[in-house]
């Protein structure tokens, strides 16, 4: 039997993934309360915070040996991914681990130690149908530098002044970035090796985007059934409800379902990316749809207390429905699903 048959059905944790999840998870819950969430939302970046998971390790582990890092794969950083989604943490890690590892494949010598580090934010555009011109990044107004394809080129891109954040999508710091008016514009690389390169950079973003969706669909879970079991109607609780109890067990089975396919698209785009190419934009569509589903029905539990500027579940739809669109339209990735699913029985 192949020494990764038994994997790719079995999207249970080793006792180092959960020590590592769990990690995370006390990180995330004593230093980003929804509190400081909604401190940041101005900018949407929350500059303490961003420094503080950067000592932890969380860049360095996501780069190769060769480019300084400790080499983590996917499947670990989508439990980074995760935690960091369920406590909507105003940060780009993302991006940034991302764009880092495409400069690593790139050439590790492209990855300084500011990078590795996380004292200089480096970002993708993850759209994926860039148009020429300007677009709109969804860490743009964090990142120091943004790497941009255009044509068969990958650029990298710098600004003297961050550009503008625009407002309200999701509360992340998205902004239009025009490659024309960079300061600084580098050519990373050009041709087939290029655009390859930075499609697996999309997927990975995908993966990594559908990870930190899956943990703000579990926290919202948890919001709304803790609502519905200490919320009373007539002296029962109000979960004990078919309207209410059965559309949190709907969400429940989503969360699941979510969680094992991200971790199968990340096992797959880590270690057999051309065994079903198309698990990556599969895993991010299937939570752009749910998540802002399931984050709707937390805030209907609630009632009117949910709609209220002050309630967490109002927060976690906000998110739910920006963080569906920081890659642009849904369609497009979804597209994707079929084209990738055509180049492997192409390959077959």
């Amino acid at each position: 039997m192949d020494r990764y048959e038994l994997r790719r059905q079995d999207y249970s944790l080793s006792a180092d993934q959960a020590e590592l999840q769990a990690g995370y998870a006390k990180f995330c819950r004593s230093r980003c309360p929804l509190e400081s969430v909604r401190a940041a939302e101005s900018t949407g970046f929350d500059k303490n915070l961003w420094e503080r998971l950067c000592d932890t390790g969380a860049v360095d582990m996501a780069l190769p040996e060769s480019a300084g890092g400790d080499g983590a794969g996917l499947v670990e950083l989508s439990l980074v991914a995760e935690e960091l989604g369920r406590v909507l943490a105003p940060v780009p890690w993302i991006e940034h681990v991302v764009a880092a590892r495409l400069l690593a494949r790139l050439g590790s010598a492209s990855v300084e130690t500011d990078v590795v580090r996380g004292r200089r934010i480096v970002a993708v555009d993850p759209n994926p149908a860039p148009r020429p011109g300007p677009r709109l990044v969804s860490a743009g107004a964090a990142a120091d530098e943004i790497i941009v394809p255009t044509g068969s080129d990958v650029l990298r891109l710098s600004f003297d002044t961050r550009p503008a954040r625009v407002d309200n999508i999701g509360m992340l710091p998205m902004a239009w970035i025009d490659p024309a008016r960079a300061d600084a514009s580098t050519v990373l690389a050009s041709g087939p090796d290029a655009t390859a390169a930075y499609r697996r950079a999309l997927d990975e973003w995908r993966v990594l985007s559908a990870a930190a969706l899956v943990g703000l669909l579990d926290e919202t879970l948890r919001i709304a059934a803790e609502f519905a079991t200490t919320r009373y109607t007539l002296g029962i609780p109000i979960g004990s409800l078919q309207a209410i109890s059965h559309p949190l067990a709907n969400i429940a089975i989503v969360v699941n379902a979510a969680r094992n396919l991200t971790r199968r698209a990340a096992w797959f785009l880590e270690y057999e990316p051309d065994y079903q190419p198309e698990l990556p934009a599969a895993a991010f569509v299937y939570l752009t749809g749910e998540a802002p589903a399931a984050a709707t029905m937390a805030v209907q539990v609630q009632g009117g207390l949910g709609v209220a500027a002050e309630s967490a579940a109002s927060a976690y739809l906000v998110r739910a429905r920006g963080w569906s669109l920081a890659g642009g339209d849904p369609a497009l990735h979804a597209v994707e699903i079929v084209t990738g699913r055509e180049a492997a029985n192409c390959r077959a």
